[in-house]
């Protein structure tokens, strides 16, 4: 098959193409690289059946021949990114979903959107099932990227029903692994960086926020199943394991090997604001459906997430 991705040259699309390109399949990655890196396909340079091509999705897409597969990753999913870059964060989740869909029905493509566990906001239902409506700030600081998510999953859904467009929607819960940004701004960069500085791991209210961690080879493994199945409903994608941000720093020193103490602190920004209390998939759907479920265990995948920033950090200094 022939396949793009955008966002490609990110976190999870970098992880994606490497398995279509393993599987055999021709990967055109496609990035504006604000917020994705050519280091995380520079190994991928030179190969036969792959292509870089440096584009903002916002801006009409033109891709010559057919194509069989368009994942739509790009995206601002950090809050450190889409509190700076409000509008822009707005654009790629609705200009750039309107102009991905538009190709793959142009190209009559299989289309994937990555969206998101944030559409379901700070959740009044928990764990949380695809049937979940949400509990979202439309207003708020982090309503760019909630809204712009939901929004994308709405035009998506509206292009499978009235265009006939082949669909896919994934809710992408909390993921990490290597090749996530050193200065992503988010708990795992924050917690392993800060542990092998040897500082304090700062935690907000007391650490009784819960999360689940989902190691990228899983997700990446969830994605290529669902855009094999035959459905058109979301799919959320995540680890069930529900940790404290308390018992996750702990489990960061464990994987680091540091002695850093951890640090109380009160929110003081707007990162935090409206910060969901809970999360966690119901992934009901996706064991039914893909026969899928997490494999790496949040230890193994930490050592693995440390070993990749140690030996960033050693050949950025």
């Amino acid at each position: 098959m022939r396949i793009l991705i955008t966002g490609g040259a990110g976190f999870i699309g970098s992880h994606l193409a490497d398995r279509y390109l393993s599987d055999g399949h021709e990967v055109i990655a496609m990035d504006n690289l604000s917020t994705g890196t050519t280091a995380n396909i520079a190994h991928l340079a030179g190969h036969p059946r792959f292509q870089f091509i440096k584009h903002d999705v916002t801006q009409y897409i033109y891709l010559a021949g057919h194509l069989d597969m368009v994942l739509h990753l790009a995206s601002l999913p950090s809050p450190v990114d889409y509190l700076h870059y409000p509008i822009q964060t707005l654009k790629v989740g609705a200009l750039g979903t309107h102009n991905t869909l538009g190709l793959a029905l142009a190209k009559q493509a299989r289309f994937l959107l990555a969206s998101t566990s944030e559409v379901y906001g700070d959740p009044l239902v928990h764990p949380q099932p695809e049937s979940y409506w949400g509990n979202v700030n439309p207003i708020g600081p982090r309503g760019v990227y909630d809204e712009s998510k939901r929004f994308a999953e709405a035009i998506t859904m509206a292009y499978h029903r009235y265009h006939g467009v082949d669909t896919r929607i994934v809710r992408i819960f909390n993921t990490y692994g290597p090749r996530m940004r050193l200065d992503d701004g988010r708990v795992v960069p924050n917690f392993i960086n800060q542990a092998l500085r040897g500082e304090p791991l700062t935690v907000y209210d007391g650490g009784t926020h819960t999360r689940s961690f989902c190691y990228v080879d899983d997700l990446v493994e969830g994605i290529v199943r669902l855009m094999a199945a035959d459905t058109h409903e979301p799919v959320n994608l995540g680890n069930p394991s529900e940790f404290t941000i308390l018992e996750f720093a702990q489990k960061v020193l464990e994987a680091t090997g540091s002695s850093s103490e951890i640090m109380f602190l009160e929110p003081t920004d707007e990162r935090t604001k409206d910060d969901p209390k809970v999360r966690c998939p119901d992934i009901t759907r996706a064991r039914t459906l893909l026969s899928w479920e997490p494999a790496v265990s949040l230890e193994a995948g930490l050592l693995r997430t440390a070993a990749y920033f140690k030996q960033k950090a050693v050949s950025e200094a």
